[in-house]
């Protein structure tokens, strides 16, 4: 496990069977989350997630958090779609065969940013296997899952490879159009993906 890797490296090797967990607005129906498409009102005011229903590219470009009511049936853009807002930590984990190997948490500085980080931390948290993917991890080798508090929010069929390729405990993403100076006790790890040009490693 030493290269970069992407969903579009892997999206083709995903069974026809489990192409949902690529569509987001199918995984939340499935996990009984509040959530439609463009075009279906929402049941009640108040803060939801609107984001892409897929996005290979970035799975977290494109989303934001809305003031949403049943009568904003054109606030959310065709091919997006609108979800229940979850409380708690922000965290990735991946499933070698079915087995937890690594588990981080993700940290924001700007709470309108919901797909950039401040820090990605290695934690020792233990996660099962979720029972809403039955026997993908006995056909698929690597499976990351994304969770929200206790909700997974995306499923990605590869490992975390912010991690595979340096021994450091904690990263701090560089965004092109937010320098960032080197902290003290980091060394650079070149990452370009998006607007991420790269992190500052700590051991």
């Amino acid at each position: 496990m030493s290269m970069f890797i992407d969903d579009k490296d892997v999206w083709a090797q995903c069974p026809v069977d489990y192409l949902w967990i690529y569509d987001k607005l199918i995984l939340a129906r499935k996990l009984g989350y509040q959530a439609a498409p463009a075009g279906i009102p929402v049941p009640q005011p108040g803060w939801y997630i609107v984001r892409p229903i897929t996005n290979i590219r970035m799975m977290s470009r494109g989303a934001k958090k809305l003031w949403l009511t049943p009568a904003d049936t054109d606030s959310v853009p065709d091919g997006s779609f609108w979800s229940e807002c979850f409380q708690g930590r922000h965290t990735s984990v991946d499933f070698h065969w079915g087995k937890q190997h690594l588990a981080v948490e993700g940290f924001r500085d700007d709470a309108d940013r919901l797909d950039r980080f401040c820090r990605w931390q290695k934690i020792t948290d233990t996660v099962a296997f979720p029972l809403v993917l039955q026997d993908l991890g006995e056909i698929a080798e690597w499976v990351n899952v994304e969770y929200v508090g206790n909700h997974i929010i995306e499923i990605h069929l590869r490992y975390n490879d912010d991690f595979s390729n340096h021994a450091g405990n904690i990263i701090y993403p560089v965004w092109r159009d937010r320098p960032f100076p080197q902290l003290p006790g980091t060394r650079w790890y070149n990452s370009p993906g998006g607007d991420r040009v790269g992190f500052w490693v700590k051991e």
